[in-house]
């Protein structure tokens, strides 16, 4: 039997003063996200859609969960197979594809993770968990698009 889990947020959006919204119309992006016990999160849209480029986007959210979740499934198989990880870094990337329209959407995310282990003899296996991390990630399993991966093994 499977479990369910509830997550909550609360997003909060003011109009800014007349004499700051251009006469086009346009609403400021900036907005605020709670979820109880944790810090407010200030938000924006990316530069491109003129947002406020010192705050996350959503673009950047998205692309923070694929690569934590990711981190955090491949660290329960590794430990699942005793491999030993000191560290892990990596410097994801993902490409968002917008239409003449104005909708979009992203098509493909690479992670690049660079994994320090203890043995060199787990160095293959540490190498081939990425895919069972990717079956098990809980944002991977909800993304429709293709999450690759492009990672690299070495010991401490």
């Amino acid at each position: 039997m499977g479990f369910k889990h509830l997550f909550k947020a609360k997003l909060n959006w003011t109009s800014a003063p007349k004499e700051m919204i251009s006469t086009s119309k346009k609403y400021t992006k900036t907005h605020q996200i709670a979820i109880d016990g944790k810090a407010i999160l200030d938000v924006s849209a990316a530069k491109a859609f003129k947002g406020d480029p010192s705050l996350y986007n959503p673009e950047d959210l998205l692309l923070s969960c694929v690569v934590s979740c990711h981190m955090m499934s491949y660290l329960f198989v590794c430990g699942q197979n005793e491999i030993d990880v000191v560290s892990y870094q990596d410097n994801a990337e993902a490409t968002l594809e917008v239409s003449e329209n104005g909708s979009g959407r992203f098509i493909e995310v690479r992670l690049f993770p660079k994994v320090v282990i203890k043995k060199q003899e787990k160095i293959e296996e540490a190498l081939g968990l990425h895919t069972k991390a990717n079956e098990l990630c809980f944002i991977a399993n909800s993304c429709n698009f293709p999450i690759l991966h492009f990672a690299s093994c070495e010991v401490e």
